[in-house]
């Protein structure tokens, strides 16, 4: 895996994502509650937590699915949290989604496409089209094949592609393992590891923590909407605590 950005001097760079003291509300549910994180280019940056953590729901907040109602989200030092989600795509974040979302009467080839409605170049197009179908194989080989009718795993890698095809700089992935078998979460994890290879900066929220951890740079632990640790992806797998809330040992 590659390492992390160098840090000049000894400080860190300022990050590429950034979010500070934000607070989401489900109606009267605080969901998240004052959480701060950054994300540096060319990281994979991990959330762990257990279910209603508030982990999907930094992601969507991210992708302006969700308002906050205090707090700050800063993408190039530039604040973020009032665009809307198609000016959040444009400008670099996009989000493969949990549970996968993909258009089932759709073929593979249009669902991808659909991502790049806003992208002028066709070449470009083309070019990404290519990088895609040469990460995940085995959607070049269904390309006419309508989305619904393609497996759990292809289901996912499609999503991810889809994600791609909007050519973003940061990567948002919400369970990508969720429901596969085991060989295929090896795939997938693997998969993600060359796309960030490629300079793609990714944050992944995934109830498998010990796949995260393993690819990871860095990571947070959210409890109840609250960033209760951060550290290092090494540090977090040897911390005693992650280890038995997390990692079953």
């Amino acid at each position: 895996m590659t390492a992390a950005p160098p840090r000049e001097n000894g400080r860190p760079p300022v990050p590429l994502l950034e979010i500070e003291n934000l607070h989401v509300y489900y109606g009267a549910i605080h969901a998240l509650k004052g959480i701060s994180l950054s994300v540096d280019a060319g990281e994979i940056v991990t959330l762990i937590g257990a279910n209603g953590a508030g982990k999907s729901t930094t992601l969507r907040t991210l992708s302006g699915l969700l308002r906050p109602r205090t707090g700050s989200i800063r993408y190039e030092g530039k604040e973020i949290s009032r665009l809307r989600p198609e000016a959040i795509v444009r400008a670099g974040i996009c989000q493969s989604p949990e549970g996968r979302r993909i258009f089932p009467n759709l073929t593979v080839r249009e669902n991808l496409e659909i991502a790049t409605y806003c992208r002028r170049s066709r070449k470009e197009v083309a070019d990404d089209l290519e990088r895609v179908l040469t990460l995940f194989p085995r959607l070049r080989e269904r390309l006419n094949q309508a989305g619904g009718t393609l497996s759990g795993g292809e289901q996912q890698m499609l999503a991810i592609g889809r994600a791609l095809m909007a050519r973003p700089k940061v990567l948002l992935l919400d369970e990508p393992s969720l429901g596969l078998a085991p060989f295929l979460v090896q795939e997938i994890f693997r998969i993600i590891r060359e796309i960030n290879e490629g300079g793609t900066t990714v944050l992944l929220v995934e109830q498998n923590a010990h796949m995260a951890l393993a690819i990871a740079h860095r990571g947070y632990v959210l409890e109840t909407g609250c960033v209760t640790l951060a550290d290092t992806a090494a540090a977090l797998l040897a911390n005693p605590e992650v280890r038995r809330a997390y990692l079953g040992q």
